[in-house]
């Protein structure tokens, strides 16, 4: 029976070898989209699996809860490390990590560097390594790490920096300057899914600030991770958590309402308060959106795969007919039927790993190759298309299977077969359904590239056009080179400017405080602040409105505030502020100028309360303003002045302009799968489009033969047929705009700064669907329309 049911599955797809290719093609594009949308968000939500005792393991986070606003940081205080073991109830280990960068040198036998490179440096306690049980090739981390001036390589570092990880144990490597390092052990490279992205791992014992007492200074890359006593879950120890909270902060009037609270591992990924190591997080909004895309496109595919089988029903209706009169039974045609959709996936499927695996390079470089996809990455990936060729050949198959297999054989033989008017509304509603969902789709693209473009537009309120970041380092020698680095680079031809800093006037970088105004302490949000030296302003065009920029200085004898600090402060006037007294990070100082606002961070954010004053200690950057035409060749000659004064660091430089547009990466990235998967699904939709045409002007050939014998002309028959499905598509508008609208609002609203939502976005998709629609189903009805009345009428 099987063999039979095969070769008849064969000769019919042969015998309808068009419309077999138009549905292996639109499933094989709907699945590829699939499969493709799987690899991603597998590889999200495999982030930090298969750590043993993962349900076990948390980190600390700090929250703050002023008057206007809350804030929140995964960093946590350098002290509660001391104390948090003994006196959290519940806690089996306790572990400090602290992310910094530095210069690593190693050097050869006569002390000169045989490689120097600047890296990310973890400073960890031993117990870190026990808590997410990392394998180590050589040494032990409870005893190498437990010691001072001490370091654990990953095994890709060890072979860069000495060629095999055995040759790396016992080797020294400098720290900056002066910290000589030993290596105590090597350590297995951390997969790419990883929240920690370790390779140079030094003892905490080594970290310079590790005796702080400082509670209230928290700096979001020194976090503290736990294992909690097996059968302990973090709701188990609210208790004795908030006992330390009081204890620690609210004892001690720490402000902003400040406490730390537990954030399980696998949450870190998907945390939409706290940042990671790794800087890489989804939401699992987006995840969720993402999946609804996924299924989209499959209800797409199969509602075009419906529309195509449902129009070649009646063409089958006498091979019914006369299998029925032989005696099959309805359950054996359903069988056959469902057989060939089967047979149909599965091609399909073929095909879709074939374009799955083409488009996995563009996927990759979509996100500039820090993702790394393959279809055989992972046995999950061969189950989940199992799963996909059977669930895509049941929901296409199985409607076509029961109308085709209920034909009357008396009817069915005498060519008399007709769908009833139930089915031919249901295959409308599918239409509209496929439509809704490809406007819906449409708009959102639209939005999100006009967003983009608002974002690139809008004025941030300074001036970053061709303005370099040079890293400088900022030891005791190196300030010294300050000034000298000054005049040797105003002197290279197409530099216009210089000016130290810590960060170009938009940055995530943020240090934040409390502060007291005029004496009196302020609850209601915390100032940032940033230290510039004088030239900063002009650098960078920003505007004083009132009093004046401050008197050159090595140190901070006066502030810069912002409007939006005035705002926060309730002040109307900018000069009521001038000679007003801030106490900020253990300065007092008098406002002596206040600067139009600018945009210090992402448009996704409201403008901060700012203090700006100088501090040399403080600069660990060098903004550089060029001319435009000679950029190359003037980076080349700082980057050479650069490596004369300071030999011993490494040299590193970045555009303001191309920091600013990272910052809206992800939307840049869900925008380009918006835009391909949005074109997908139109695709399949218009050939479900055709299928459903086919099958309508199948139905009424005889008639459109009878209206043409008398007098309509190929104009009106052409306009008959298309009225219909115009107001399909019409209805599929009215449909989709209201759930656009919900969607696109919702996505607006997490910026900030944000285009007017107009009606632009909803009248284009409406055009480009109905224009697209005229033409698909114009091309069929046209062929319809000018059929010989002699054929469709012969057998009257």
């Amino acid at each position: 029976m099987f063999r039979l049911n095969l070769k008849i599955a064969l000769r019919n797809l042969w015998k309808n070898k068009g419309y077999t290719l138009i549905n292996v093609f639109g499933l094989s594009i709907g699945m590829a989209s699939c499969i493709l949308i799987f690899l991603f968000v597998r590889y999200q939500l495999s982030f930090d699996e298969g750590i043993k005792n993962e349900n076990r393991i948390y980190r600390f986070v700090t929250n703050w809860k002023y008057n206007s606003f809350d804030d929140y940081s995964a960093g946590v205080p350098i002290p509660l490390f001391k104390v948090a073991k003994e006196e959290i109830v519940g806690i089996e280990k306790s572990a400090a990590i602290i992310r910094r960068g530095g210069t690593l040198h190693v050097k050869d036998e006569k002390g000169k560097d045989r490689i120097k490179s600047r890296e990310t440096i973890f400073y960890a306690e031993p117990d870190f390594f026990e808590i997410f049980d990392i394998n180590w090739f050589f040494g032990k981390p409870v005893s190498a790490l437990g010691e001072p001036n001490t370091v654990a390589l990953s095994e890709t570092m060890a072979q860069k920096y000495f060629g095999s990880s055995k040759n790396a144990m016992d080797k020294r490597i400098t720290l900056g300057t002066k910290t000589a390092l030993r290596v105590v052990g090597i350590f297995k490279d951390r997969p790419q899914n990883s929240t920690f992205p370790l390779k140079v791992v030094v003892s905490y014992q080594t970290f310079p600030s590790r005796n702080d007492d400082c509670w209230d200074c928290v700096n979001s890359s020194t976090e503290c991770y736990v294992m909690l006593k097996d059968g302990l879950r973090a709701g188990d120890l609210q208790a004795s958590l908030a006992q330390f909270n009081k204890k620690y902060y609210t004892d001690h009037n720490i402000a902003g309402n400040q406490n730390n609270q537990l954030e399980a591992l696998r949450d870190i990924h998907f945390s939409e308060r706290y940042d990671n190591f790794s800087d890489s997080s989804i939401t699992k909004t987006e995840i969720f959106g993402l999946i609804v895309i996924a299924l989209f496109l499959l209800l797409t595919a199969c509602i075009n795969f419906v529309n195509l089988s449902t129009a070649q029903a009646i063409n089958r209706a006498k091979e019914v007919g006369i299998r029925k009169v032989m005696g099959s039974e309805r359950r054996h045609l359903v069988v056959q039927f469902l057989s060939e959709t089967l047979i149909i996936t599965l091609i399909a499927m073929l095909m879709a790993c074939v374009w799955a695996e083409l488009a996995i390079p563009q996927m990759e470089n979509l996100f500039d190759g820090r993702i790394s996809f393959s279809l055989f990455q992972h046995p999950i990936i061969f189950v989940f298309m199992v799963l996909l060729v059977l669930f895509v050949g049941f929901l296409a198959g199985f409607y076509p299977a029961i109308v085709m297999s209920g034909f009357n054989p008396a009817l069915a033989i005498k060519n008399k077969v007709k769908l009833n008017g139930s089915g031919l509304s249901l295959r409308k509603i599918l239409v509209i359904v496929q439509f809704s969902i490809s406007i819906v789709l449409i708009i959102s693209t639209i939005v999100v590239f006009e967003q983009m473009k608002y974002v690139k537009q809008k004025s941030l309120g300074f001036n970053a056009k061709e303005v370099a970041m040079v890293d400088i380092p900022n030891d005791s020698l190196s300030r010294t080179k300050f000034e000298n680095f000054k005049e040797r680079v105003l002197k290279i031809p197409g530099v216009k400017m210089l000016s130290y800093c810590q960060d170009p006037p938009l940055s995530q970088n943020i240090n934040s405080t409390d502060f007291s105004y005029n004496g009196i302490k302020n609850k209601d949000f915390e100032v940032r602040t940033s230290r510039v030296d004088e030239d900063y302003f002009k650098l960078f065009d920003l505007k004083i409105i009132a009093g004046k920029i401050f008197a050159k200085s090595d140190t901070a004898n006066g502030y810069v505030v912002n409007e939006s600090f005035l705002k926060k402060m309730y002040i109307d006037d900018p000069q009521d502020a001038l000679g007003k007294m801030i106490t900020a990070d253990g300065n007092t100082l008098p406002i002596v100028g206040v600067v139009k606002d600018f945009n210090d961070r992402s448009l996704k954010e409201s403008i901060s309360g700012l203090a700006i004053s100088a501090g040399k200690k403080n600069y660990w950057s060098a903004a550089i303003k060029m001319d435009g035409k000679p950029l190359m060749s003037t980076t080349k000659q700082v980057e050479t002045l650069w490596n004369n004064l300071f030999p011993d660091h490494v040299y590193s430089v970045s555009f303001v302009n191309e920091k600013i547009n990272d910052y809206y990466e992800s939307e840049k990235i869900m925008g380009a799968l918006f835009k391909v998967f949005a074109g997908v699904i139109i695709f399949i939709s218009f050939i479900g489009l055709f299928g459903l045409m086919s099958f309508v002007a199948t139905q009424r050939t005889k008639e459109m033969a009878i209206r043409k014998v008398l007098g309509a002309s190929t104009f009106q028959l052409v306009g008959m047929l298309n009225n219909s499905f115009l107001l399909m598509v019409l209805m599929a508008n009215l449909v989709a705009w209201p759930v656009a609208y919900l969607f696109v609002k919702s996505w607006l609203s997490t910026f900030a700064y944000r285009m007017e939502l107009s009606i632009w976005p909803f009248v284009w998709a409406m055009s480009i669907t109905m224009i697209v629609t005229l033409l698909t189903i114009s091309i069929r009805s046209y062929r319809a329309a000018v059929a010989n009345t002699i054929e469709a009428l012969k057998y009257e």
